[in-house]
């Protein structure tokens, strides 16, 4: 189905957040941590518009809206709402209101509040055009600007190393997979000619008819995986956790971490469905969902076993997708969901007990029950969720996708186990979060524990409370939410049918009880589970982590020995690379393409117009054997007096007078310079060095004749010289046409060679007045020398 025009109100939806960036500093200065509230306004608004997409893109309508950017380069600012970009521009923006509710409560009166909310919504912005915008180009832009944003918010305690830290590491990752990410979207473009995400998606076999098919995968997985934290890319995600809970929370939930996985449903269409589909991402998914659920079991701080658990089921969503099966693309969808909801709700329950119990330490902390009964609510139902069990929407969710695993005809029984062990792990750690805080004994802790104010419990109530309505009218949620969002994924209309509750014992009930008795059995032996990992991990030593380390220490070592070998201080080397790199440039299209201009016949020539030929023959000899630098600089004059005389031989005879003058005064400059400048008088370089010279300067010429042969032979395109003989009289009232092109048509250009000459009039100026300082001691020695002769004289 064409996608219909909209009017541009959904483009102002997405420009809104950074409107509201600009505002929070003055707001939150007036109202202090109440500014949450009015700023909340913001998100709510757009959650609200985008919810009034549900019903059409559920009949399976799609919208359009585009604004003009650089139309010359055809890119625009478009935007694409569907099932997929519909879904996650709710969750950006509905959990975004809680979060900013909750950032409120959780940061009060912090110096930097006003700051921390600008970056929250400069983030905020930057995320939903990334999963709405339509044109390649402009969701590149927003792809980049969620990686510059979420630097700011994870450094924003710039004052600890480990913040910085984990801030450049997430820079560096996910902004070096974005610049893989713009190469395969260039390939895309070229391959298939069409900018547009919504024109590709109407030809869904485009890119996998191409030969450009394999590089484009690539890239586009370099982009996904990084973003997305798939293995060995995960480090940066549990780094990241420097960040203040509301980062963390908004960022595990909703956003940045989600939009490789939105990037690969948003392609399974174009990319998907193939053997390198099906082969790698199930793989790279299946070992980054076991890693995390294990490396999340060996932490004890509540935050860094939400973020390994996070990076799991990044893993289990690209797993997943990778299969290219209806039912586990929809179980995909449907846990994508679910995650969002309990995510986002028990990482905002970590935070709460951080801000009042004073500690994140799970071994540290006990009985909070009682002085916490509300976020404990919270906390049991987005824990019930994480760990698949009944009547919450990730029951439902777990369900769907080992029918799906179960059933996908290519490697189903590895992947249903993969997913099986690692939701055992999951709910391993569900357990561990929601009951060791809150039960048995009370501890006592570096804070008086009590339960939050409402901004603080607001989000993880109606979060988790979200979770569960979901699950109790599975069927509407399945029908408005899930159905048109596979559709998006799969590439054709796609029909959903959700029960909470199974209808007949089958293969992914019994599953479902596998992984619930697999799970308690690992939580009864949490701790010991907990050393075996600490110990196998120890054992092992290095790590991607590390490594990280040691790359950038590697690219840093290798940038010093670069720079002193290319900037070593010797004008010699600098003009053999420049000049070297000039040939490379003229000369390796020709040999890579395997064309090279033709020959011209010779001409006829005169007498003395072989003389000049002759003379420039004869300066270069005298070039090249000069004595003395000074010779070699009068000799180099011969060619300019040379090129002189062909400009009046061929009835140019101003050029040819601006030529003589050139070339006199370079040649007196360059004179009167080489005497001020202590250089010897002549050239020692070694015959190693001359033959280098030599050679670079050969490939030089040959290169840039090649480009001018290239050059005249094409057909003469006569527009510009027409228009110059035809408006040079009338407009610049001039009849010498390139007097009135120097100082008219191109008068900008002309002042610019001004104050070029001007400035390498000044930088002469400076070289000669140098004067060598004397030296005090060498003076001191003379005079003393000079003393005793006399003394032994007389």
């Amino acid at each position: 189905m064409t996608p219909a025009m909209i009017d541009d109100t959904t483009l102002y939806a997405v420009l809104a957040p950074f409107a509201a960036a600009v505002i929070a500093p003055f707001l939150t200065r007036w109202f202090k941590h109440n500014a949450a509230w009015p700023l909340a306004i913001v998100p709510a608004l757009i959650f609200l518009h985008f919810a009034g997409f549900v019903e059409p893109v559920s009949r399976g309508e799609s919208f359009v809206a585009a604004m003009a950017w650089a139309p010359g380069y055809g890119v625009n600012f478009s935007v694409y709402v569907d099932g997929l970009s519909t879904l996650f521009a709710m969750l950006i923006s509905g959990i975004g209101t809680f979060i900013i509710l909750y950032a409120g409560g959780y940061l009060k009166g912090h110096p930097q509040q006003g700051r921390f909310f600008s970056f929250l919504f400069m983030f905020m912005g930057s995320m939903l055009g990334l999963v709405l915008c339509n044109n390649l180009i402009s969701l590149f832009i927003f792809w980049e600007l969620t990686s510059i944003t979420s630097f700011l918010l994870i450094g924003f305690d710039h004052l600890r190393a480990a913040s910085r830290r984990a801030a450049l590491q997430a820079l560096l990752v996910t902004g070096g997979g974005g610049l893989a990410l713009l190469a395969g979207f260039i390939l895309i473009i070229s391959a298939t000619g069409e900018i547009e995400m919504s024109v590709l998606l109407s030809s869904p076999d485009i890119i996998k008819d191409t030969t450009l098919y394999l590089p484009i995968f690539l890239l586009v997985l370099g982009g996904a995986f990084t973003k997305s934290a798939q293995f060995p890319f995960h480090f940066w995600l549990p780094n990241a956790m420097e960040a203040p809970t509301p980062v963390s929370a908004y960022l595990h939930s909703a956003t940045m971490v989600k939009a490789g996985v939105y990037l690969l449903m948003r392609m399974h269409p174009l990319l998907g469905d193939t053997v390198l589909w099906t082969t790698v991402l199930p793989l790279f998914g299946g070992v980054t969902l076991l890693v995390g659920t294990l490396l999340a079991v060996r932490q004890t701080d509540l935050k860094l076993m939400l973020a390994y658990t996070t990076v799991a089921s990044l893993g289990l969503l690209v797993m997943l997708t990778g299969t290219s099966h209806e039912k586990a693309l929809e179980g995909a969808v449907l846990y994508l969901l679910a995650h969002s909801l309990f995510k986002g709700a028990l990482f905002m329950v970590s935070g709460t007990i951080d801000h009042e119990a004073g500690t994140r330490d799970v071994t540290k902390l006990g009985g909070l029950r009682s002085a916490m009964p509300i976020t404990f609510a919270a906390a049991c139902l987005a824990a019930l969720s994480m760990a698949g069990l009944p009547p919450l929407i990730g029951f439902v969710a777990k369900e769907v996708l080992y029918y799906g695993t179960w059933g996908w005809p290519g490697f189903g029984l590895a992947v249903t186990a993969t997913a099986v062990i690692g939701n055992a792990l999951m709910l391993v750690i569900a357990a561990a979060v929601a009951i060791k805080p809150f039960l048995g004994p009370k501890v006592e802790t570096p804070k008086h524990a009590h339960e939050g104010p409402v901004l603080l419990f607001a989000g993880p109530v109606f979060l988790s409370v979200t979770g569960l309505g979901l699950a109790l009218v599975a069927h509407t949620t399945g029908a408005l939410f899930i159905g048109p969002t596979l559709s998006s994924v799969a590439g054709r209309i796609m029909e959903v049918d959700l029960h909470l509750w199974p209808t007949k014992i089958n293969a992914p009930l019994i599953l479902s009880l596998i992984t619930i008795g697999l799970g308690i059995a690992l939580f009864t032996q949490l701790d010991r589970l907990r050393s075996l990992i600490a110990g196998a991990l120890a054992a092992i030593g290095w790590g991607p982590d590390k490594g990280f380390d040691q790359v950038v220490a590697g690219i840093v070592s290798f940038s010093g020995w670069l720079t002193r070998l290319v900037q070593n201080g010797k004008m010699q080397t600098y003009m053999i690379l420049i000049f070297g790199f000039t040939a490379v440039a003229v000369l390796l299209p020709g040999y890579l393409t395997g064309s090279y201009p033709a020959m011209p016949k010779m001409p006829e020539y005169r007498f003395y117009e072989w003389g000049i030929f002759l003379i420039a023959v004869l300066g270069l000899i005298a070039v090249l054997v000069a004595k003395t630098r000074l010779t070699a600089i009068v000799s180099l004059g011969i060619q300019g007096f040379a090129v002189a005389l062909i400009f009046m031989m061929f009835g140019a005879p101003d050029l040819s007078f601006t030529q003589f003058m050139v070339e006199t005064l370079s040649v007196v400059i360059l004179a009167l310079v080489m005497t001020r400048l202590n250089l010897s008088p002549s050239d020692h370089r070694p015959w190693p060095a001359a033959v280098l010279t030599g050679i670079v300067a050969i490939a030089v010429g040959l290169g840039l004749t090649l480009t001018m042969l290239a050059i005249t032979q094409q057909p003469f395109d006569s527009r510009l010289s027409d228009f110059f003989a035809q408006f040079s009289r009338s407009i610049a009232h001039g009849r010498n046409i390139v007097n009135v092109i120097i100082v008219d048509f191109r008068g900008f250009d002309t002042l610019g060679e001004i104050a070029v000459v001007v400035l390498a009039g000044l930088c002469v100026l400076a070289l000669i007045r140098v004067r060598t300082r004397p030296d005090k001691t060498a003076q001191a020695s003379e005079q003393e020398a000079m003393q005793t002769q006399q003394a032994e004289a007389r």
